[in-house]
């Protein structure tokens, strides 16, 4: 599956022996922070402060990454989170501001100056390069991250590396089969019973997460929906078709994936809303809305999905 390229950042990087090199001291690179014309990344890493202004909090992680490296034992791996982002998959309430670092010869195990060493049984014949840096296999990161982060965001992750095919599901139940020993996995199975590459974004992951853990009936994800002469009309991204209802997540992403050159936000959602309006004619089904601040209140959200479905199912005057 293609997905985005990055930004070139491995040129970004400017370590403080390098610009002293080219003439530079001390006092004066920290005027040039002071007046923003630098941006300190660690201790002695320095990068363009107008660039890291634009960069987004996952590319500003992968200079963070990349200082780290600069200057980390030259059989260090980016593990956990930290190889994750450098993979381009989206995390969700998984903190960025440490680098995740294993070394293959098995040292490691410290956490310093904004780098987590993990100590771990990583071979040097697995490393993979990704965008030119040395990371984990994908299924053992997934279980990095399983290791490290609630089942909620490390489902976002997993759904990341299955949808954007750097893993599948036999090879992800393999990790997790050989990594079982390591400590805090043991959510590991309600990750696996929910892992789906048919995920297209943490939204639709945690909505998913969210119908597991509130106990509602397991919506299908991404049911395409025909016209009257059979042709595809489009999708939506969970439906119950037993009790007639489907289910739209609103979010500022997918209002920046779907409108069309020159839309405004006004005609896309008069779009979306005739979009709605055709596939509930299609169908005879009726329309769930929910957005990010519905997850932050499942228990609420969860009760609205359910008294809705349960009045689908209802006879008549019952």
């Amino acid at each position: 599956m293609h997905r985005p390229s990055p930004p070139d950042l491995d040129t970004v990087v400017r370590l403080r022996r390098e610009l002293v090199e080219d003439g530079y001291t001390d006092h004066q690179l920290a005027r040039l922070v002071s007046a923003g014309v630098l941006h300190r990344v660690r201790h002695g890493a320095y990068v363009d402060a107008a660039l890291w202004d634009r960069l987004s909090a996952a590319d500003r992680h992968r200079v963070l990454c990349r200082a780290a490296l600069r200057t980390a034992h030259p059989l260090a791996a980016l593990t956990h989170v930290s190889a994750v982002v450098e993979r381009g998959v989206p995390v969700w309430n998984i903190s960025l501001d440490e680098v995740h670092l294993t070394r293959t010869d098995g040292n490691g195990g410290r956490r310093e100056a904004g780098v987590v060493h993990h100590g771990g049984e990583l071979s040097e014949h697995d490393v993979e390069i990704v965008n030119g840096v040395r990371v984990s296999p994908a299924a053992r990161n997934a279980v990095e991250v399983l290791s490290t982060a609630t089942p909620e965001a490390a489902l976002v992750v997993v759904n990341g590396l299955l949808h954007s095919e750097q893993m599948s599901v036999d090879e992800l139940v393999a990790a997790v089969e050989a990594m079982k020993h390591w400590p805090h996995t043991l959510s590991a199975h309600v990750v696996l019973a929910l892992a789906d590459g048919r995920m297209e974004s943490p939204a639709e992951s945690r909505t998913y997460y969210m119908c597991r853990q509130q106990r509602l009936p397991r919506p299908e994800p991404q049911v395409v929906i025909r016209d009257e002469r059979g042709r595809v009309f489009g999708r939506v991204d969970f439906a119950w078709p037993h009790h007639g209802v489907f289910l739209e997540f609103d979010g500022r992403i997918k209002y920046e994936l779907h409108r069309r050159e020159g839309e405004t936000l006004d005609q896309y959602l008069l779009r979306e809303k005739k979009r709605e309006e055709r596939i509930c004619l299609l169908t005879g089904w009726v329309c769930i809305r929910i957005g990010w601040a519905d997850l932050e209140n499942p228990v609420a959200t969860a009760a609205r999905i359910r008294r809705l479905l349960e009045s689908r199912t209802r006879p008549v005057g019952a």
